[in-house]
């Protein structure tokens, strides 16, 4: 065989390293501040420098003859040695497994190590995670009336040094981002449980949360294998949303006027998508509107308390019931000139230009 047929073989065989490239290697050497590592046919690498400081944690414990993956970081340097990093091929090795987690969806367990006002800290084989609130389970939910932030920072604080299951749901190498879910897990079970459940059901549950668009009740869901309250475990529950618009038949401008945090109330469903439940407490009062028929009629001067400006015009309370009606922008000419005449909580006179008490609406003229 020539000897030009066999470099030729050879290099075939003999795949040339490459800068990035993650190897492995047998350890062959270590002194004070280097570590030699045997990559067979390729070479010798050495971590030396900046990457030997920045991987003592990792080599601490190594000793001659361990196998060790790192990550070629430059070819051939002054000494002809091949230049690695481990901390690089270590970091690059686990955002690999945190991807495999991802795509399976898999659920792990993490130790809280922080907390701020969006949520908790944690990390992943050393990558710094972090756990939104708003992906926290409905047990750890922080019920905090009006969302004080240092209360809500307080709240999260106790769960420092807990163990939390969770799944990967955002994940990011080149910005450095991994974003935790504790519900995720949660939202297989949720959604079976929500399939014994249909619109037009009454539930009956205790709200736990007041927010600006609304408010949140729990309630017990047998389904998900609850147990009495002399064991350990606590009862299982689902979380359902009152919207603020579901709250009354009037304008609600917070949700606190209607409910309390601990408060006990009974809502209707009226839908479920995918593993949420949307309800209704004014689905179950009266409906104000089936009557005013028989008090009012086109063509009424009524008096009315403004409730809301807006750029359509001005929502109406009429005196003595919880209708609604609207002033439109146009009776004005502007809404600076609306601003001008009338301002909220104060009381006008109007004229009914049109009732329908099917749709749930009527329209106002302004008396000057």
């Amino acid at each position: 065989m020539k000897n030009t047929d066999f470099l030729q073989i050879k290099n075939e065989l003999v795949k040339p390293p490459k800068t990035g490239e993650i190897v492995e290697g047998k350890v062959v050497g270590i002194e004070r501040s280097s570590v030699f590592i045997d990559l067979g046919s390729v070479g010798t690498g050495i971590i030396f420098g900046k990457e030997f400081q920045e991987a003592k944690n990792i080599l601490k414990d190594v000793k001659k003859g361990d196998e060790i993956s790192a990550k070629i970081i430059g070819l051939d340097n002054e000494r002809g040695y091949i230049e690695l990093s481990v901390s690089e091929a270590s970091r690059e090795i686990n955002w690999k497994k945190l991807k495999d987690i991802k795509e399976k969806e898999e659920a792990i367990k993490v130790k809280i190590t922080g907390a701020n006002k969006g949520g908790l800290l944690t990390d992943l084989y050393g990558i710094s995670a972090f756990l939104p609130v708003s992906q926290l389970s409905f047990q750890h939910y922080p019920r905090i009336e009006g969302s004080d932030k240092s209360q809500i920072v307080r709240e999260l604080q106790k769960f420092i040094g807990q163990e939390m299951e969770v799944k990967i749901i955002n994940l990011d190498l080149e910005e450095g981002k991994l974003v935790l879910s504790e519900k995720a897990g949660e939202l297989e079970s949720i959604k079976e449980a929500l399939k014994n459940y249909k619109k037009g059901d009454i539930i009956e549950g205790e709200i736990t949360k007041i927010t600006d668009f609304g408010a949140f009740i729990k309630f017990p869901a047998a389904e998900l294998e609850e147990k009495d309250s002399s064991t350990d475990k606590p009862k299982k529950y689902l979380e359902g949303l009152i919207h603020i618009s579901e709250l009354d038949w009037q304008i609600v401008k917070n949700p606190s006027e209607i409910v309390k945090i601990e408060e006990k109330v009974k809502a209707k469903v009226i839908d479920i998508t995918d593993s949420r439940i949307f309800l209704s407490l004014k689905a179950l009062k009266k409906d104000p509107w089936q009557d005013i028929e028989k008090e009012h009629k086109k063509g009424d001067l009524i008096k009315g308390k403004v409730v809301k400006l807006n750029n359509f015009g001005a929502f109406v309370q009429l005196e003595k019931a919880k209708i609604q009606g609207l002033c439109h922008i146009s009776e004005f000419g502007t809404k600076e000139k609306m601003d001008r005449k009338i301002e909220t909580e104060k009381e006008y006179n109007f004229k009914i230009l049109s009732l329908d008490p099917k749709e749930h609406r009527m329209t106002l003229s302004f008396i000057d």
